[in-house]
């Protein structure tokens, strides 16, 4: 059976990254961080984003 992966809000993710949700639609832009755009406009960060960019800021 197939699992799917956790999808974040922008604020979800910001709050876990310590930086602020217009932070996260920035990097989004910019290409730092992958994200789905939903049909409203609205993004979801998948968790496994999330977890790469703490594991990059312990390094």
């Amino acid at each position: 059976m197939e699992r799917k992966e956790r999808l974040l809000r922008s604020g979800e993710a910001a709050e876990i990254l310590g930086v602020d949700r217009h932070t996260i639609v920035k990097w989004i832009r910019e290409g730092r961080i992958r994200a789905i755009r939903l049909p409203s406009g609205r993004y979801r960060i998948p968790e496994s984003e999330v977890k790469r960019i703490l594991e990059g800021r312990s390094r």
